[in-house]
């Protein structure tokens, strides 16, 4: 695997990155909620570029894997400023951006900052997912807990209980991005699960409808869960980095 480089993020916030060298565009990969750039994808597709000779770069948000910070600090627009700042400081030129569930998300509002995308794909995509899945969700107990308590603990599929605040919350609300158009004027490609717990079956769908592309493709996958990282799942992820640019 590539090795393990930091920076200074826009908080101060030492942020963990690897960067295989190789020709472009670079791909870049932004991993989900409470994940890390050592999961399964993130390191199946290093290996993969590094075998094309590609250029290719994973990252942790601060509060994820190797980057310092507290999880429970962090919001949204907190980790899109991780991301941008460490895409900025390794990367020239073109990018691909590869989104894994919250993601997905992180790749959408960096489409709107970055002039230099090439391509866009989205795993299991989950924007909006503070706004639409947790708050949506919550019992009205469970919203009295938050705003008087600030957090309160959901319980996970994928080991301890989330811990969500207040501030993430409200963070995400500012950060929406299906209540408008999103340009993307270059190849998208969307995949999703039909067994995917975690993300609502009608959010591929508004993410496929609130882009505006002439390039933008959702491919179902039957029996796939959440996690999308089965080999035939993988292949599936090396050919929409290929198709989008990488």
């Amino acid at each position: 695997m590539g090795e393990i480089t930091y920076l200074d993020g826009p908080r101060g916030t030492r942020l963990a990155y690897a960067l295989t060298e190789g020709r472009g565009p670079c791909t870049v990969f932004l991993p989900g909620y409470k994940s890390d750039m050592e999961g399964t994808k993130a390191v199946h597709l290093e290996a993969w570029a590094r075998a094309r000779g590609s250029a290719f770069l994973r990252l942790d948000y601060s509060g994820h894997g190797r980057s310092g910070g507290v999880f429970e600090e962090g919001c949204i627009g907190d980790w899109a400023d991780d991301a941008q700042a460490v895409i900025a400081h390794a990367t020239a030129g073109p990018v691909v951006l590869v989104g894994s569930s919250m993601g997905g998300w992180i790749g959408c509002l960096l489409t709107r900052r970055l002039a230099r995308v090439a391509g866009f794909v989205g795993i299991a995509a989950a924007p909006d997912f503070t706004e639409d899945s947790f708050w949506a969700g919550f019992s009205a107990e469970q919203r009295r807990t938050i705003e008087e308590d600030g957090q309160v603990a959901l319980p996970s599929g994928y080991g301890e209980p989330y811990i969500v605040t207040r501030r993430l919350i409200e963070d995400g609300r500012r950060h929406l991005v299906l209540r408008d158009t999103l340009a993307m004027p270059f190849p998208v490609r969307l995949m999703q699960g039909t067994e995917d717990e975690a993300v609502a079956p009608d959010v591929p769908l508004r993410l496929l409808e609130r882009i505006a592309g002439d390039d933008v493709r959702l491919t179902l996958v039957k029996g796939a869960d959440h996690r999308f990282s089965d080999p035939a799942c993988l292949s599936l992820i090396e050919r929409a980095v290929v198709e989008v640019g990488g």
